[in-house]
């Protein structure tokens, strides 16, 4: 094989022209060492001969071009595929034709290089596919613009290129700047001294495993394929569907909306209380008031943010490793003050009164008096009326002497003993340091803690341990900080979980090594200090730090500065990705933005959501509703993994192997309990609010298919459910009509009678299944487009219906094979068919139409023989519609005639359950021979109903025995067919007379009896007589059993309780045929045709007569006769039994009970 493609590789690739061999290929680039990115040269058919000469001559017939290679073709498509809208790059679009451009077909026109042409279409060159592999790119949030270039085909979008990032610059060092932020220098010295060590131990632990085991299901979704822009909700909508992951990625965008609100209150914060405390609208020293401050210069700020952020990202870029070096000093800076306490404690004291710590301004010294006691000091002027030593002081005052503690005792001071343990307090109280003594006196007006004229620290909130969780945990967001620019890196594969994970050790280590630090360096009172007013208003972690507490201050207010406007950067973009993707139609306007792609309106939305959280003027506030979406968005990542894994879906093949269902499983817990930890409320606010998301995109969102996980958990759930239902029989109880509707289509292929539709929607009470189908004739070679387009009618008729239903359409060579087809094999395991519904043939009585009368008959048959309900509506399109409302007053009619079942007086009860029908009153009419007792007849139906629960008027009609025949043969036995089957009951003698005794008397007392029953004469009752079926009664059956068949159970509606109990006793040895199955056939009885006619005739006047005005009338449906030539005297009788009723429905049942009285 190798020598052969040796010798021919140019004949195939210059002389032929037409095809490149697809197994040569490979040989010859092996054997010749030839480049895989070779050029082909067009060349026209019956043109060159030679080689090189070959080619110059083609390229010079087409027009002078230069060979092409296979990659630059379908580059140049794309290229027009970029100009076509900002949805160019929709992500339906671009996973539906990934590699293929269907817009460039011109391009391969005399450019003989498909291995065979029609497939040109569909399956692209190898070499074009590897290439777009090897060069797939993605834009990034906020990590590139794009520039406008112009040239003679219009306006197109060239994307600016940068190169590709590693692990540590693209995922580690993001990951970082991200999780280190704001808590960080603001509050956690204050959790450390609330909480004690342990306590903030507990906390950090719990956050950090949280984002731990998060990132861990989220490294193996991410590399599990490329993540583009939208980060997290592409991961979660891709993995739990467009309902989830629309519902969660609006929950993290306000989660990305609000931290940039907690962002632009802690700048602010650090800007008002540490930087220029002078610069304040409001008057200082009421809280409301620096609420208000706060307010006002966080508006400013936010405003100034967004004008950054709207001018262009590349700015914020820019400014970005100068944020990240201000939080790596910050951090460096405290890692050294801790050192150079062991060498020498910074200089820095807290000023005691008692017990209480006071605010360390105004005074210099913490002394009374000075020189002998003859000097007032600051302190002294505060706490007294004036400067003098004999001036009125406040009582605490007097009573407690002042001590002057270090604020920083140092790392080896001892003071770890005493930070261990939490100390929360109320609003308003003061910060005490519980071992030193003071004199506690009674409270005045002059000297409680929210006197903000005494120099007191007192705690601003109520602190407890949950509030404490909500507070902290926006500290270890921003996981999602790599995976949202994987487009940026070499191998995201590998970058995505190294970098995050590390990254998360890391700050974790940094958090707890913190905590710990605190704790064991800085006295507790100044740790609860949340301001650090005791130290002379520099934060905490600045008394710390080396050398000056301004280095914390410059560093955290400019990693505030930046974590927000990345914050205010990225939301919008995840907001852009949600509204391109179509799956929330009301959200489509913020998908558009300026012609470089910059999200304009969704930037504006994002402006005015982050306003919401600047007016709540409180960073412990802001902290646990951000915390809330957060963990939301982090609890769906690891349900996502979790549920890919469990249902290990072939597509699920991440490269990062380190993971499993049990970690994903106890970080979604984690994650839940969380929520409920920080506060129950908001918890219940975010799922109401991503709930409420979940079903309107339900209900209104575009449909997606996105190979999501939860239809994989569907398909799993379903079949799992399919067989379970086949492990048992159905029981009477749970039975409903699980509806095969018939449906025609014209030749247009739309549907002929919408109302089967709207008619099944109305009896789908019982909550059942439902299959559309139709046939069509012909070969599914020649006739399968039309068949797809006729499923689609069929759906956009079940849509204009709201009936939820399957559809299916087959062809077939005739109409008859085809709804056999139907009948037997519809459905699926326990989810199968037991009924059909279908419009009356009307056009066989006009032009006497033998197909439609054949088709409809042998329709019946088969499903007779299939044990399945029959129900047939006479004028279909007179039925009333969904939207219909019948008036009150209306009536559904039965007419029970024969027991078939139930299921006459089971549709009646669906019907009425809708709101079409809800008004209608049901009426059941039974037929009485002459010599019956109508009277005990009404009564013994009426109790029947009332053990059925079934509320509905009874009315009994009296006939002559002969106007009723037809259906007398119905339900008639012969003396010698029931003589065999009470020899097959094994009855004694006794007991055999006994039986056709209670059989022909049962209930009344005014049956004239016969002296010799003939089959003329022996008229049973039908109330009395009938033998019910139970379903596992082979019924309508044309076929005797076998003797030694299972036995069946022997239901009798009207009967003695002394024949139940007879017939219980010998129940085992049972084997009966239905009564129905015993009936003479049609074609041979003695003048059938005119006693046929006369019954249909006879009846037809009552039922017109009793139900000409109502809304619906059910009747029994005989059975078909055995031998055909008797088909057309069928037809016409059920037309002469339905002549003049506007609405009917002939109903036959399936050989089985559906309704019982039992619970």
């Amino acid at each position: 094989m190798g020598r052969s493609c040796r010798h021919l590789h140019v004949w195939t690739l210059f002389i032929c022209g037409h095809h490149i061999s697809s197994y040569c290929l490979p040989e010859i680039l092996k054997s010749q060492k030839m480049p895989i990115n070779f050029t082909v040269v067009p060349v026209e058919d019956g043109e060159g001969s030679g080689g090189g000469g070959g080619g110059n001559s083609a390229a010079a017939a087409d027009g002078g071009n230069k060979p092409a290679s296979l990659g630059k073709l379908f580059e140049e498509g794309e290229a027009e595929v970029n100009v076509q809208g900002p949805y160019a790059d929709d992500d339906g679009q671009r996973e539906s034709s990934l590699f293929i451009n269907q817009d460039n077909e011109h391009y391969y026109e005399g450019k003989n290089m498909a291995l065979f042409e029609e497939e040109m279409d569909s399956t692209p060159m190898v070499a074009s596919l590897l290439n777009k592999l090897a060069n797939y790119t993605n834009l990034t949030q906020g990590v590139r613009e794009h520039e406008q270039a112009e040239d003679e085909e219009g306006v197109r979008r060239v994307t600016v290129t940068v190169p590709l990032m590693g692990t540590f610059i693209g995922v580690y060092l993001p990951c970082m700047q991200n999780i280190l932020g704001v808590i960080l220098f603001i509050r956690l010295t204050w959790i450390v001294g609330t909480a004690g060590i342990l306590g903030t131990f507990a906390i950090v632990s719990m956050c950090c495993i949280c984002t731990l085991l998060t990132a861990i299901s989220m490294s193996a979704i991410a590399t599990n394929g490329v993540v583009p822009a939208g980060g997290a909700y592409y991961m979660i909508s891709r993995s739990l569907g467009p309902e989830f992951g629309g519902a969660v990625g609006l929950c993290f965008y306000l989660g990305t909306t609000f931290a940039g609100s907690l962002y632009i209150l802690g700048t602010i914060e650090i800007l008002l209380i540490y930087i220029v405390p002078t610069a304040t609208v409001f008057k200082e020293g009421d809280n409301a008031a620096m609420k208000n401050n706060m307010r006002v210069y966080g508006t400013c700020c936010l405003l100034l943010m967004a004008l950054v952020v709207f001018v262009g990202v590349k700015y914020v870029n820019k400014l970005a490793l100068v944020f990240l070096s201000c939080v790596v000093l910050s951090i460096m800076a405290t890692y050294a003050g801790v050192i150079k306490t062991l060498i020498e404690p910074p200089e820095f004291n807290v000023c005691l009164l008692g017990n209480r710590s006071l605010k360390n301004e105004g005074f210099e010294l913490c002394a009374k008096t000075i020189k002998n006691n003859t000097v007032t000091t600051d302190l002294w002027s505060i706490f007294c009326h004036s400067e003098y030593p004999n001036a009125t002081c406040d009582e605490y005052f007097e009573l407690n002497n002042l001590t002057e503690l270090p604020a920083i005792p140092g790392l080896l001071s001892g003071v770890i003993k005493d930070n261990l343990w939490g100390d929360y307090g109320e609003a308003g109280t003061y910060l005490e340091k519980k071992s030193q003594n003071s004199v506690q006196v009674q409270e005045t007006p002059m000297n409680t803690p929210m006197n903000t004229s005494m120099p007191y620290v007192f705690n601003d909130i109520t602190t407890y341990f949950t509030l404490l969780v909500g507070i902290y945990f926006p500290s270890v967001t921003g996981i999602m900080a790599g995976s949202n620019r994987s487009g940026d890196l070499r191998d995201a594969q590998r970058s995505i979980p190294i970098g995050t994970i590390m990254a998360i050790l890391t700050t974790s280590f940094i958090y707890i090594s913190c905590v710990v630090l605190f704790g064991a360096c800085i006295e507790g009172v100044v740790l609860r200090d949340k301001f650090g007013y005791s130290v002379k208003k520099n934060p905490v972690i600045g008394t710390l730090a080396w050398p000056s507490p301004w280095v914390i201050v410059i560093g955290s207010f400019f990693s505030c500065c930046g974590a927000g406007l990345q914050s205010l950067t990225g939301a919008p973009r995840l907001l852009q990705a949600i509204a391109r993707d179509g799956i929330i139609p009301f959200l489509q306007v913020f998908g558009h933005g300026k012609a470089n792609g910059e999200p304009t309106w969704a930037l504006l939305l994002t402006v005015g959501i982050c306003e919401i959280g600047i007016l709540i003027a409180s960073l412990d506030d802001v902290a646990p509703i951000l915390s809330m979406f957060f963990l939301m968005c982090y609890l769906f990542v690891n349900l996502a993994c979790a549920v890919q894994t469990l249902l290990r879906t072939p597509n699920w093949r991440p490269r990062f192997k380190f993971y499993h269902w049990t970690l994903s499983f106890l970080g979604m817990s984690l994650c839940l309990s969380l929520m409920f930890i920080s506060s129950w409320y908001y918890a219940l606010v975010a799922m109401v609010i991503a709930g409420c998301i979940y079903k309107y995109i339900e209900y209104r969102g575009a449909v997606k298919e996105w190979g999501d996980g939860i239809r994989g958990l569907s398909l799993n759930a379903a079949r799992y459910a399919l067989i379970r239902l086949e492990e048992a029989p159905l029981h009477t109880k749970n039975w409903r009509p699980q509806l095969l509707v018939l449906c025609k289509l014209d030749a247009d292929m739309s549907v002929r009678h919408p109302r089967l539709m709207s008619f099944s929607t109305q009896l789908k009470a019982g909550r059942g299944l439902t299959i559309v189908c139709s046939v069509l004739e012909g070969t599914y070679m020649t006739r399968g487009n039309d068949a797809k387009t006729g499923e689609q009618n069929l759906k956009a008729a079940m849509v204009a219906e709201k009936m939820k239903a399957f559809s299916h359409v087959v062809v077939a060579s005739n109409l008859r094979d085809g709804f056999s087809l139907l009948i037997q094999s519809a459905g699926l395991g326990g989810m199968k068919h037991n009924a059909v519904l279908m419009a009356w043939p009307t056009g066989w009585t006009l032009a006497r139409d033998t197909l439609a009368r054949k088709n409809f008959i042998e329709t019946v048959r088969e499903t007779t023989s299939a044990q399945q309900a029959l129900l047939v509506a006479k004028n279909i399109d007179n039925f009333p519609g969904n939207h219909d409302r019948l008036t009150e007053g209306g009536t559904i009619d039965v007419w029970w005639i024969v027991h078939d079942g139930g299921l006459l007086m089971l549709l009646p009860f669906l019907l009425s359950q809708h709101k079409v029908w809800r008004k209608c009153q049901m009426r059941i009419f039974t037929v009485a021979q002459m010599d019956d007792n109508s009277i005990q007849m009404k009564k013994d139906l009426q109790m029947f109903l009332y053990q059925l629960r079934l509320d509905a008027m009874v009315e009994v009609v009296e006939m002559h025995d002969s106007d009723i025949s037809a259906f007398t043969y119905e339900k008639t036995l012969v003396m010698e067919q029931r003589s065999q089957m009470l020899k097959q009951m094994q009855l004694s003698r006794t007991e055999r007379e006994r039986e056709i005794q209670s059989i022909t008397d049962v209930s009344r007392g005014s049956i004239k009896r016969k002296k010799a029953p003939s089959l003329d004469s022996l008229c049973i009752p039908e109330e009395e007589a009938q033998l019910i079926h139970d379903r596992n009664t082979a019924s309508h059956s044309t076929n005797e059993k076998a003797a030694g068949a299972t036995p069946d159970r022997v239901h009798m509606t009207w009967t003695k309780d002394k024949l139940i109990h007879e017939r219980n006793k010998h129940r085992d040895a049972m084997g009966v045929k239905d009564m129905f199955n015993m009936k003479p056939e049609w074609e041979n009885l003695n003048q059938s045709n005119v006693r046929r006619m006369h019954t249909a005739v006879k009846l037809n006047e009552v039922v017109r007569k009793k139900s000409q005005d109502s809304q619906l009338v059910l009747l029994n449906m005989p059975g078909p006769p055995k031998n055909k030539k008797g088909d057309a005297n069928y037809m016409e009788f059920l037309e002469v039994l339905m002549d003049g009723l506007d609405r009917v429905l002939l109903v036959r049942g399936g050989g089985r009970e559906v309704i019982t009285i039992y619970s």
